[in-house]
């Protein structure tokens, strides 16, 4: 199954320079998810997940607990991202988490009180350092989904078939 997708180490081209991204992915994933096991992280999260409609129910595990939770799904996502050097499937897998990962904590400038002050006077848009500090989860977010998408097979690439050549003849 994992050959009908692509791997960016075995590419060529202009395809190649996506293992950069890949690896940066890897470092910010590792980092992101070891300070989750520091009780200031645990405490500078709870903001961001009580008001969340889509992680807010991981506030049942308690501070601490919704903060290893999440450190270990980020250093999954690290350790599949790295996997997916070497496997395919991997690479989509871990590509596709990152995505979600950074759809869920982008939705936090959103749904986080204060963050943004939305106005039709003099600034229509406003954010504290709150707001910039998760504004840099959309680049992110799409260094994520360019991973999945390389990852995905060719267009013009026929899942599960393979070419059928004549048999050679016994002249």
């Amino acid at each position: 199954m994992s050959g009908m997708f692509n791997v960016a180490e075995r590419g060529a081209g202009s395809y190649r320079p996506l293992a950069i991204l890949r690896w940066v992915m890897v470092l910010i994933f590792v980092t992101f998810g070891i300070q989750k096991f520091t009780p200031q992280s645990a405490h500078g999260i709870v903001q961001y997940i009580s008001n969340s409609p889509f992680v807010g129910w991981l506030s049942i595990f308690g501070a601490r607990g919704e903060a290893y939770l999440l450190g270990v799904v980020e250093l999954g996502t690290a350790a599949l991202l790295a996997a997916g050097a070497f496997s395919s499937l991997a690479s989509v897998f871990g590509s596709l988490m990152g995505v979600v990962t950074f759809l869920i904590t982008w939705s936090f400038f959103f749904t986080t009180p204060g963050v943004v002050t939305w106005s039709l006077s003099t600034h229509p848009i406003a954010w504290n350092l709150t707001g910039e500090f998760l504004f840099k989860d959309i680049v992110l977010l799409c260094v994520c989904v360019v991973l999945f998408l390389a990852s995905l097979p060719a267009p013009g690439r026929r899942r599960g078939r393979q070419e059928v050549r004549p048999a050679a003849s016994a002249d």
